[in-house]
C-alpha cells in the first residue's frame, strides 16, 4: 500500500494511540514470524487499518504481548496480534511481491528484485492460501500497467482498479457484511490512487512519467478539484463504515477516516508549498 491510511495523533488520547501502535507493531511482529526476518520491511499503516477494522466488526480479540525491535532495540513495547494480523501480513506479502516486481521492471531497481526474490517463496504459499485475493492483486497489476500504456486518463475508472482490490481483500468473508465491507474498501482505494497521484504529479511531470492527473492539472481550478474529488471518495467510505455494527476501536478507526487521511493529505500540499509548487504552476 501507499502509507496514506494511518491516524492523526494529535486528535487522539494516548490511549488510543498506545492501543493502534501496538496493532502496528504487532503486525510488524506477525510478517517476520510467518514470512521471514526481511519482511518487515513491507509493513504499512493502511494495513493495520484493516487489523483493527475486522477485528472490530468481528469482535476477535487481541492477544497482548512485548517485543524489541531493530527501531527500538533499547526498548520493550507492546504488540498485539491476533487471526487479522496474520490475514494482513499474509495480503502485505500479496501486493509487496508485485510491486517489487513492478518497481524493477519500470526504473530497474536492483534492491526491489533481491527482496522479491528473498519473498518469492512465501509469496507462492500466501497464493495457494487466497488464490481469489491473488486474482485480485494480478488483475489490478494488469489494469493499472494496461492504462500507464494506453495513457487512459480516465479517472474514475483507473481508480476504480485500487478500489477493487481493496474492497476484495478487506471484504475476506462471505457474509452479511460483505458488501458494505465491500464498499469501504472500494471508495478508501480509489482515495488511496487519487492521493498517491496528487503526491507523485510534479515528480511524475519532470520523469515523463504517466500520472492520471496530468490534463487535469493545466486547469485554474485543479487543487479544489482534488480536493472536492477526495472528499465525495471519504464520504462514501464513510458513510458506508458507519453502517457497520461496530462497537470496539471506534475512536481510532473514526480519527482514521475523518482525521488521519486528511492529515497525510496536508503533509503532502504542504510539502508542495515548500518546494514553490502551487496550484497555479501546474
Amino acid at each position: 500500500m501507499f502509507g496514506y491510511v494511518t491516524v492523526n495523533k494529535e486528535e487522539l488520547k494516548i490511549k488510543d494511540f498506545n492501543f493502534y501502535q501496538s496493532c502496528y507493531c504487532g503486525l510488524c511482529r506477525t510478517l517476520k514470524k510467518r514470512h521471514g526476518i526481511v519482511a518487515p520491511l513491507t509493513l504499512s499503516y493502511d494495513m493495520t487499518f484493516v487489523v483493527l477494522l475486522l477485528s472490530a466488526l468481528y469482535e476477535d480479540s487481541f492477544q497482548a504481548g512485548t517485543a524489541h525491535c531493530i527501531v527500538h532495540p533499547a526498548k520493550n513495547h507492546t504488540t498485539r496480534q491476533n487471526k487479522w494480523s496474520d490475514y494482513a501480513a499474509d495480503m502485505t506479502i500479496l501486493m509487496a511481491y508485485h510491486n517489487l516486481k513492478d518497481d524493477w521492471q519500470d526504473e530497474k531497481k536492483v534492491n526491489r528484485l533481491a527482496l522479491a526474490s528473498i519473498l518469492k517463496k512465501q509469496y507462492k504459499k500466501v497464493a495457494r492460501l487466497y488464490p481469489q485475493q491473488k486474482k485480485a492483486i494480478e488483475e489490478y497489476m494488469k489494469q493499472t500497467a494496461e492504462s500507464e500504456a494506453k495513457k487512459d486518463y480516465d479517472l474514475d475508472r483507473v481508480s476504480g482498479y485500487t478500489g477493487e482490490l481493496l474492497g476484495t481483500l478487506i471484504a475476506k468473508e462471505d457474509d452479511i457484511w460483505h458488501d458494505i465491507l465491500y464498499r469501504v474498501g472500494f471508495y478508501l482505494g480509489k482515495f488511496i490512487y487519487l492521493m498517491d497521484a496528487f503526491d507523485d504529479l510534479d515528480i511524475d511531470r519532470k520523469k515523463n512519467n504517466f500520472n492520471i492527473l496530468l490534463p487535469l492539472s493545466n486547469k485554474k481550478d485543479f487543487e479544489a478539484y482534488i480536493e472536492n474529488t477526495l472528499i465525495m471518495m471519504m464520504a462514501e467510505c464513510s458513510k458506508n463504515f458507519e453502517l457497520l455494527p461496530i462497537l470496539q476501536y471506534t475512536d481510532i478507526l473514526r480519527n482514521i477516516l475523518y482525521s488521519g487521511v486528511w492529515s497525510k493529505y496536508a503533509l503532502i500540499k504542504k510539502k508542495k508549498e515548500q518546494k514553490g509548487i502551487k496550484s497555479d504552476d501546474f
